[in-house]
């Protein structure tokens, strides 16, 4: 949310934050210095929620969770928006284009997907954002570029390209589609399309040593460790087990979820951040 926040404020709009009641004070004051008004609600009372909703323009969900807050707390606020007579919603999707893919290939899209029918249902205009995958999660938690071992791991084809983009290009985007009423049902954007020998070649400029393509195996295989993976882990109520993140490159690997056409060139003033970038200042950090 804080980055939705802090974009939507430096465009210019008066933004209302709707968080939780009792939320961690920090998580507040920062949403509160990002120029954000605070609103406390109980995101189970619709009559609540409607309240809150009342006269803005945009409603922006930056709700992350499994299926009770994607698609119950999310259709309660989607509700409250039309209740309050909202003209427009955007969804919490911010990844790949789930819409390419089949069902059971990804549990966490799989959510967004089945909210997405309630939304198309409902008396209000919606557009997702879609954008790929968070480049910052290359810096590390993502299992794709290993710095201590120099290698790049991947399965399937290394020139398979991929969508990737930064959070915060990711909120600046959200936040023009926010204020510009003429934005379609989706608007797919992506800060660089590299593939996994784009990935080598630009750790290796940015690290100074060279780094190794390292082929785990086929996209089958892969699948295959997803399931045994999943099949071994105890239930969680994690939003994100391994199992999911391997879902997620399993999907790109794919190809299936490409976006395209990138809606990149909507709004010109957005500068995107290239993968190097990313990476350049994971490395000036660890310098």
């Amino acid at each position: 949310m804080g980055a939705n926040c802090e974009a939507l404020a430096a465009a210019g709009a008066n933004v209302r934050a709707l968080v939780r009641a009792g939320s961690a004070a920090p998580a507040v004051v920062a949403l509160r210095e990002q120029g954000a008004a605070i609103i406390e609600v109980d995101f189970n009372n619709e009559a609540e929620l409607t309240k809150a909703c009342a006269g803005a323009t945009c409603v922006v969900s930056a709700l992350s969770g499994l299926r009770e807050v994607i698609v119950e707390t999310q259709t309660r606020l989607l509700q409250a928006a039309v209740a309050a007579g909202v003209p427009r919603f955007i969804p919490s999707d911010y990844c790949i284009d789930y819409t390419k893919l089949a069902i059971g290939s990804n549990r966490n899209l799989d959510l967004r997907r089945e909210f997405a029918e309630r939304l198309d249902k409902a008396p209000i205009r919606a557009t997702s954002i879609l954008n790929g995958m968070f480049t910052d999660l290359l810096t590390g938690q993502a299992p794709v570029i290993l710095f201590n071992f120099k290698r790049v791991v991947y399965w399937g084809n290394a020139d398979q390209p991929l969508d990737f983009t930064t959070t915060e290009d990711t909120a600046a985007f959200t936040a023009a589609a926010a204020l510009d009423a003429t934005t379609p049902r989706f608007l797919r954007v992506a800060g660089e399309v590299a593939t996994i020998r784009g990935l080598q070649a630009v750790a290796g400029a940015v690290s100074g040593e060279p780094f190794r393509l390292f082929r785990v195996g086929g996209l089958g295989a892969f699948g295959t460790v997803i399931k045994v993976t999943k099949a071994l882990m105890p239930t969680t109520d994690d939003v994100f087990p391994p199992w999911q993140g391997m879902q997620y490159l399993h999907n790109m690997f794919t190809g299936q979820p490409k976006l395209e056409p990138l809606d990149n060139a909507r709004y010109p003033d957005i500068r995107w951040t290239p993968v190097r970038e990313v990476l350049a200042s994971r490395e000036q950090v660890l310098a």
